[in-house]
């Protein structure tokens, strides 16, 4: 198997996870499962906690493109050290090494290999299986952000909210989320953002709601929230820009590919909440209107 260099060692276990043997399969869940901290173990510890050999620890290690498993351990480290990354830190990395071109073509670049890199990464059935749990009328969508991703989380709450009844919009003060919980019930869906720094609340808010049998799908980055082990689905979007911010881009377009998706599939509703909505508006005469 041949891997792009950037790649995080989580997405090189998820691409080439059917080219991998039934024991690597089981290392490579175990990894995912607590990831990336049982990598940085010793191997005969990633081998025992995972029930397999430590040759199948340095197999796999070879077959993900590293030279064995001490690369691959320092790659994971290096993953670490960036998902804490403050924005001073971020600024500075882009600033050492930027191109002398102006900022919005360096922009651009990164902005376009971040979706095409995430593209390359995500699945048309974890796509498809995200649509089926947002589009199904008897479950109620829970969604929440985090201090920066609480944006994107309004963004989807606003357009779902016209789409289908039964969503709700989870309040960015984590002191309210046990509120909130006690309102979940089995079957519902939890949407959640989360990406570096991975807020220590979300992890918590994710357990309660899998512990009352709600299903979570997760919104995250190349490296993975926590909460990545919680979720039925997890998005890992491309986020790193010439910048002390981390980008939206990516995962913003995600977005509003499941809103298109779930607007067609629940259309028939749609359109009438929609045609509603707009009689309404006109009642308020919220927007101007020249003929």
């Amino acid at each position: 198997m041949e891997f792009s260099e950037d790649l995080t060692v989580a997405e090189r276990m998820r691409s080439g996870f059917e080219s991998l043997t039934r024991a690597e399969r089981q290392l490579a869940n175990a990894m995912l499962a607590n990831y990336p901290v049982l990598g940085l173990d010793s191997i005969t510890a990633v081998a025992n906690s995972s029930g397999v050999s430590t040759p199948t620890v340095v197999r796999m290690a070879k077959k993900l493109g590293f030279a064995g498993f001490p690369e691959m351990q320092a790659a994971l480290r290096s993953e670490l050290e960036a998902t804490i990354s403050n924005p001073i830190a971020k600024h500075d990395r882009w600033a050492s090494n930027a191109p002398d071109t102006h900022i919005l073509n360096r922009f651009a670049d990164q902005v376009t290999e971040n979706l095409r890199q995430t593209l390359r990464q995500l699945s048309p059935e974890t796509f498809n299986g995200v649509v089926a749990l947002l589009s199904d009328p008897a479950r109620r969508i829970h969604i929440v952000g985090g201090r920066i991703t609480r944006s994107l989380a309004d963004y989807l709450f606003t357009h779902m909210q016209v789409i289908r009844g039964g969503v709700v919009q989870v309040a960015s003060n984590a002191n309210t989320w046990p509120h909130y919980v006690l309102e979940m019930r089995d079957g519902d869906v939890l949407v959640a953002f989360d990406v570096r720094r991975y807020e220590q609340e979300m992890l918590r808010l994710a357990e309660m709601a899998r512990d009352r049998g709600v299903a979570v799908v997760l919104f995250t980055d190349q490296w993975g929230s926590p909460v990545a082990k919680l979720a039925t689905h997890s998005f890992h979007a491309r986020i790193e820009a010439p910048s002390a911010w981390d980008s939206s881009v990516v995962t913003l377009f995600i977005v509003e590919a499941i809103v298109a998706a779930v607007q067609d599939e629940n259309w028939v509703e749609t359109r009438d909440r929609m045609k509603t909505l707009e009689e309404l508006f006109d009642q308020t005469r919220m927007f101007r209107k020249f003929v």
